[in-house]
């Protein structure tokens, strides 16, 4: 007859073994990019993906020792990608909301910048009312924080959303918009260009969401927490400033 030390021990094997069976292996990370949103992540001159996302993944997967790789993916679909297994984690200025709380998991925020929206100099626009621009038609990248952001403040309003802020943009270079909303660095980055000659910022900072994190499926809570505890060790270490200096004149870093 067994003890009831044995029958626990057995018991506890028995969990221990499954458990392993179901561990997966984090030595290699594929790692999801829209890579159409710069300076956070972008294209360059060698077709090869940059950024501040992909510095900041690439940091923290040598923090966990693990070999990334780096895929594009269109912003409409990059969640269904992650959940299709098409890579595990998503670095990609993605805001956390609660919404997208329900289908996937985040990290810790890694950094944190308000939302403004963006007119042509000559509109000499101001105010950003829903008063001030009735009748106006916005536009905004389809599928982010900034595209709720109208619909829930300015219903009724005349609204285009684009697949991507490259055709927001030429959007209103060519007047088929009278102003834009988007992440306030990604448009002051876009207003240094040739094109974003003709406007402006316009209104005060919005602040949304609870910050920028790295997305998971909902079952990888061992490779989210690993991401947190990582993005913590390069803040510790320096590292996260150092990138931060590269890219911005300031700490967009979120406590």
């Amino acid at each position: 007859m067994f003890s009831l030390k044995k029958i626990a021990l057995s018991a506890l094997l028995a969990v221990s073994a499954v458990a392993g069976a179901e561990a997966k292996d984090w030595s290699t990370i594929r790692i999801g990019v829209e890579a159409a949103y710069p300076p956070f992540n972008f294209i360059d001159s060698a077709q090869q993906i940059q950024g501040f996302d992909v510095d900041i993944a690439k940091a923290v997967c040598e923090k966990l020792k693990a070999n990334c790789t780096f895929v594009a993916q269109d912003w409409d679909g990059i969640i269904p990608a992650l959940q299709a297994g098409k890579f595990d984690a998503i670095f990609s200025s993605m805001t956390i909301t609660d919404e997208r709380k329900k289908v996937v998991d985040f990290s810790r925020a890694y950094y944190n910048t308000p939302s403004a929206f963006i007119a042509p100099k000559a509109s000499a626009l101001k105010d950003v009312s829903p008063e001030a621009l009735k009748g106006k038609t916005l536009g905004a990248q389809s599928s982010t924080i900034q595209s709720s952001y109208l619909e829930a403040n300015y219903p009724g309003f005349d609204m285009k959303l684009y697949p991507s802020q490259d055709e927001v943009n030429l959007d209103i270079v060519a007047g088929r918009i009278d102003a834009l909303f988007v992440d306030k660095v990604v448009g002051m980055d876009w207003l240094k260009t040739a094109d974003g000659a003709c406007c402006e910022v316009v209104g005060p900072d919005i602040p949304i969401g609870s910050g920028i994190g790295a997305a998971v499926r909902k079952e990888d809570t061992d490779l989210r927490d690993a991401i947190s505890t990582a993005i913590n060790e390069i803040k510790a270490d320096g590292t996260y400033d150092k990138i931060n200096a590269k890219y911005f004149p300031f700490s967009i870093w979120m406590n």
